[in-house]
């Protein structure tokens, strides 16, 4: 099975990206968090990557973050949740959202994601409200819904992707956000960086 996936960055699409690497084209399901956080094409990318073998389908679907994956392989246990809503629903919340929706039992959150009724909701929080220990306590509490806005998550993603320490990342973001802060993503991102330097 393809685990992880290095090469280059053919096309991109919301949920949908093509890697090309050892000359074969690989079309890859992603969450918009992972597309939004990925460089443009031509560049070269790593994802993590969970296939998916059926009789009548080979996919593969393709994520950034090793919690990002997790809380995905956690989402398709669930009785009557396939990859395709997983996906959907890693779309519809950053993963630290998701999980403290989860965690605290707020089935609410969650139908607000297109796609997810209110049964599915209260399954998905039942079933994995305890197993969610992968992410850390503090990441989830950080990540309170309607705390960080798109363009906020957007920076902490990019601050992740450069390396830096998750709570780093939110704590630099939260100081630009308390003095006066831009309105668009790189001068909100260069002061956001030069906090954590």
């Amino acid at each position: 099975m393809i685990a992880h996936l290095r090469g280059i960055l053919l096309e991109k699409q919301p949920n949908r990206v093509v890697i090309e690497s050892g000359g074969v084209g690989y079309d890859v399901t992603v969450p918009i968090s992972t597309y939004t956080s990925l460089p443009e094409a031509g560049s070269e990318v790593r994802l993590r990557i969970y296939t998916h073998v059926r009789e009548d389908t080979l996919a593969l679907y393709g994520f950034l973050t090793a919690e990002e994956k997790a809380l995905f392989e956690k989402l398709i246990a669930v009785s009557g949740i396939g990859p395709k809503l997983a996906v959907t629903v890693l779309s519809g919340l950053p993963a630290g959202e998701l999980a403290a929706a989860i965690r605290q039992g707020q089935p609410d959150h969650l139908v607000r994601i297109p796609g997810v009724g209110k049964k599915t909701a209260e399954r998905i929080v039942l079933e994995l409200r305890d197993k969610l220990d992968f992410l850390a306590t503090g990441e989830t509490a950080a990540l309170r819904p309607a705390a960080l806005s798109a363009l906020e998550q957007d920076v902490i993603s990019a601050l992740l992707n450069l390396g830096c320490a998750r709570a780093a990342a939110e704590a630099a973001v939260r100081k630009v956000k308390a003095q006066d802060p831009p309105d668009t993503f790189e001068p909100y991102f260069r002061r956001a960086l030069e906090l954590i330097r």
